[in-house]
């Protein structure tokens, strides 16, 4: 009934295939677990190589990405659903598989169930991840009961195998982020409706304030990337509150000002992120920034 598919580059998931593979067993449902690893360096293809009795394990010769590495899953599942989950989660409920198998209806393609962040303070430089994540992106369930396709994450979601095959991630984009982003877009599109339950995973693997900053900046990237793909779509525009801050500030003809400010900080406010002072304020500024100056070097740029 269930594939689990889980994409791996440079970490060590047997924990978590282990737990995964203990709730299917006991709950005596037809499942698989599926791993495709995105060509670790081989320090982790072998210790990943140990969970091989145990689930079906793909290891590639080349990095694909993460668009590209999420579609592959559909040459390989043979279930109805597949529940997709990120390479660093941590399972935190006993009751993990069997709360996705209790929500599935026929009217329910895609579900999300969330993620949750440690509660214990981290060292300073990895505060940046564990602040943002915390005030950005733990929210219950519920608040998404009336809007439910955004903010989609990629980290935990389960759908219906028929579904993914018609509407599938951009394998367009290679860097890291907003790939999830554009897939929530394409579903609401198509008027597929994301329904949120309160079954996250724990995201214990927090980066360093400067990996989750170059991350960031590559998310961003994408995101212009995604702008051009879509011929600069006024309703994708609407839906991600960095762009719509971006055209705000451009229809009020304040970008210029806004990225010469930037320009002069930009290595002060990320000395300061990285060094762990936290301010989401500052890193809201300093997306910003980024991004006028990624769009500024674009070829054009729309007024939504």
């Amino acid at each position: 009934m269930i594939s689990i598919c889980i994409p791996v580059f440079n970490f060590d998931v047997r924990d978590l295939v282990k737990s995964l593979y203990a709730q299917c067993k006991d709950l005596q449902q037809k499942s698989e677990i599926i791993i495709i690893d995105d060509c670790s360096v081989a320090s982790f293809r072998k210790i990943n190589s140990e969970i091989q009795s145990i689930s079906k394990y793909i290891q590639l010769d080349e990095n694909i990405g993460r668009a590209k590495i999420r579609n592959m899953f559909l040459q390989f599942a043979s279930y109805d659903y597949l529940l997709f989950l990120d390479c660093d989660s941590k399972i935190i409920n006993s009751d993990f598989i069997k709360n996705y198998l209790s929500a599935i209806t026929k009217d329910k393609n895609v579900i999300v169930g969330g993620r949750i962040y440690p509660q214990t303070k981290p060292e300073r430089n990895k505060l940046l991840r564990w602040k943002y994540c915390l005030v950005r992106e733990q929210n219950p369930a519920s608040i998404y009961s009336d809007s439910t396709n955004f903010p989609f994450m990629s980290n935990n979601f389960l759908i219906k195998k028929s579904l993914f095959e018609k509407i599938k991630f951009d394998e367009r984009l290679t860097l890291y982020g907003h790939e999830d982003t554009l897939f929530g877009y394409e579903l609401k599109k198509a008027g597929i409706k994301i329904y949120h339950i309160n079954n996250p995973v724990l995201n214990g693997d927090l980066e360093t304030n400067e990996e989750f900053i170059r991350k960031t900046e590559s998310s961003i990237e994408n995101l212009n990337l995604i702008l051009k793909f879509m011929n600069y779509e006024k309703d994708f525009i609407d839906e991600v509150t960095l762009l719509k801050k971006f055209y705000l500030i451009k229809r009020l003809r304040l970008d210029n000002l806004f990225y010469i400010k930037w320009k002069v900080l930009q290595t002060l406010i990320r000395k300061i992120l990285i060094s762990g002072f936290i301010s989401l304020w500052l890193f809201d500024f300093y997306k910003l920034g980024f991004l006028i100056s990624i769009m500024r070097s674009s070829d054009k740029t729309k007024t939504s």
